[in-house]
């Protein structure tokens, strides 16, 4: 297109009428000119105030209506499209189910998901995300795939971003809103696993590299749908990305928290997640409790709606749930009255040959440093080890059974990491020792105000996998439990259904009292402690390094592990970051710390933009404070996520 010559746009297509058009213009006709030429041209009585234009070969939306065609750079050949920016998806949410909901194609994601949310009545949408569907390499035909997911549909309402307003939560809560129809509240209502069918026919990662490989799938937040290659009516999972739920409330989070618990109880059943026995065995009996409640609270929902709000705020304030990232710690007290933890405790260094087994010590805990002293009485004298704790990998090997409590150090050293395990004799010790190392590991003292939050926590996780001496089962045997679906189907392969049934029945003992929001916080709450939550792994290649590894990213830090085991081979903390940069053309990632060398990878298999939105996303989540109004500083996002800091 010459300036000021006319010349003829040829290519352009009206995607809404399957027509192709071609329009006489100059290249200094803006963009909104040219749409309102296309649409005087079409004389087709329709509203066109949601259309754009699309152009195909440089994947970009021509948004800047007052740019000209010069401007953009469009020549007389361009393909461009003119088309709806909102367009459906069929979006598969955390619990399974999925929804038809019209999304902004042009919007970044960051902006369509925070829609979404409002849509769907869950705040803090900043933690979630969108991710392709991993495809399961066992199944070779795609057809296959897809019959089986129409199978599983289930063809909600379609949903509007910003047209409803978004529910109140006593509506949500309730269900009893005129959007009835499509209402987002039974998104707050758990639907028990019906058929073992559906577990089994679900793709379950069977190694850290499949757990790796469904990470590859997290869409871009600073791009939109349509420059993604997202096409309209495809399949996206709605998934908490960052685990760091900030300000679970459940007076007014019916359905984050309800998602979050769906989230967490499908991780555990494809077992996405590590967990022992004894933990499966109670994430089993509090599931089975929700089902329960759930099934009940909904056949008698309309008279109790009292009640209900009364749980609601019994469960909170019993609670006083603050999860990680939800409180700024307010250190208690005068800094010279640091609280000190000392006992015999059993250590034993893995790596040393010296130690055969555990050694007694005489232990104290001060600040964030362990110190260690033949007995007691030498306690005076200098120690035999002491050990710093900031910035170490703390990992609980707990058998209740078996009454085994020990606790599994990583600590950092020049050149990776020291392994040292302590050894409890009780659960109270063990409570004591495991917070105050949590609390160490991030550079904070016992003086801290989580601290008891942590103990208490901690204990109450241990006491709902204890199996009581003498079950007095209320309930016969035959109930209703599907063993199938409540547990992962490792332990199925390991055990009878009837044993299996006993033994949940058993757990259930723990947790039948409570009610359901409260059975749904302490899954959660659970889930939490378990060693791997909240870790998300990446295929990398370490400079220096000569074959693959993992990167594990969470919410504070990143961690190089070896693919094979799982191990930590060294961890940085995010706190000690100065700068990261991605280099695009070979798609290494480098970052620079304060104190120690910087370090480079190249991502395997994944977008290297991936990795890089993890850390600055969870850099920018912990910047969120209380205070704050709820709006959120997008630019900021962008910028800490873009990669051109």
């Amino acid at each position: 297109i010459k300036s000021g010559g006319w010349c003829d746009l040829t290519n352009m297509h009206v995607t809404d009428l399957n027509r192709d058009v071609s329009l006489r213009v100059t290249g200094e006709i803006h963009i909104g000119g040219v749409m309102l030429k296309l649409v005087e041209k079409l004389d087709v009585k329709k509203d066109w105030s949601d259309h754009a234009l699309w152009w195909e070969k440089k994947k970009t939306w021509l948004l800047k209506t007052h740019w000209t065609l010069d401007k953009y750079g469009i020549q007389a050949d361009a393909r461009l499209l003119f088309t709806p920016q909102h367009k459906l998806l069929r979006l598969q949410l955390p619990n399974m189910k999925h929804m038809r909901v019209k999304v902004n194609f042009s919007d970044r994601v960051f902006k369509a998901v925070s829609d979404i949310c409002k849509t769907f009545n869950i705040r803090h949408p900043e933690e979630l995300s969108l991710l392709r569907k991993p495809r399961d390499p066992k199944k070779k035909k795609k057809k296959l795939e897809e019959a089986e997911e129409e199978a599983l549909e289930l063809e909600g309402p379609l949903l509007t971003p910003g047209s409803g307003t978004p529910l109140s939560p006593t509506s949500a809560w309730f269900g009893d809103s005129p959007l009835s129809e499509g209402n987002p509240s039974i998104l707050a209502v758990s639907q028990p696993i019906t058929s073992p069918d559906i577990l089994v026919k679900m793709y379950k990662p069977q190694s850290l590299l499949d757990k790796a490989k469904i990470n590859q799938g997290w869409l871009d937040s600073s791009r939109s749908l349509m420059e993604q290659d997202v096409k309209e009516n495809e399949v996206l999972l709605l998934r908490f990305k960052y685990h760091s739920f900030f300000d679970l409330n459940p007076k007014y989070d019916a359905i984050r928290v309800n998602q979050l618990y769906e989230q967490a109880k499908w991780a555990i059943l494809l077992e996405e997640i590590e967990c022992t026995e004894e933990e499966m065995m109670m994430f089993a009996a509090l599931q089975y409790h929700i089902n329960k409640l759930s099934i009940m609270s909904s056949e008698n929902h309309m008279n109790n709606s009292e009640k209900e709000i009364d749980e609601v705020d019994a469960a909170l304030s019993d609670l006083e749930i603050t999860l990680e990232g939800g409180k700024t710690s307010n250190t208690l007290g005068d800094i010279t009255s640091i609280p000190e933890l000392a006992d015999y405790v059993k250590v034993f260094k893995p790596k040393k040959l010296t130690l055969k087994g555990y050694k007694q010590y005489w232990c104290t805990f001060k600040d964030i440093t362990i110190s260690c002293y033949k007995s007691r009485e030498e306690a005076h004298l200098m120690p035999a080890h002491q050990m710093n704790l900031r910035g170490c990998e703390v990992t609980p090997d707990v058998n209740i059974s078996g009454q085994k409590f020990n606790i599994k150090l990583l600590i950092p050293v020049a050149d990776g990491m020291n392994e040292i395990w302590l050894r409890c004799d009780t659960e109270k010790q063990y409570a004591q020792w495991m917070a105050a190392c949590r609390l160490a590991s991030k550079g904070k003292t016992m003086a801290d105000s989580s601290y008891s939050l942590e103990v208490q926590n901690i204990l109450s996780f241990l006491k709902m996998q204890h199996m009581n001496p003498d079950p007095q089962i209320i309930e016969p045997i035959t109930t209703d439990i599907n063993p199938e679906c409540l547990v992962s189907p490792r332990y199925l392969k390991k055990y009878k259904n009837k044993q299996i049934s006993a033994r949940i029945l058993e757990a259930h003992q723990n947790v039948a009292q409570m009610s359901l929001i409260e059975a749904k916080m302490r899954f959660i709450q659970a889930w939490q402690s378990l060693p791997e939550f909240g870790m998300t792994h990446f295929l990398a290649k370490f400079q220096g390094g000569k074959k693959d590894e993992l990167i594990g990213i969470t919410y504070n830090r990143l961690i190089r592990m070896d693919a094979g085991t799982g191990d930590a081979i060294k961890t940085w903390r995010f706190s000690n970051m100065k700068q990261w940069n991605v280099n695009w053309e070979i798609k290494m990632v480098t970052v620079e710390f304060a104190d120690e060398p910087s370090l480079a990878f190249i991502c395997a298999e994944v977008d290297c933009k991936v990795v890089h939105e993890f850390i600055g996303g969870y850099i920018f989540l912990s910047t969120r404070a209380k205070d704050q109004n709820e709006s959120l500083d997008e630019e900021m996002f962008y910028k800490l996520t873009s990669g051109w800091i």
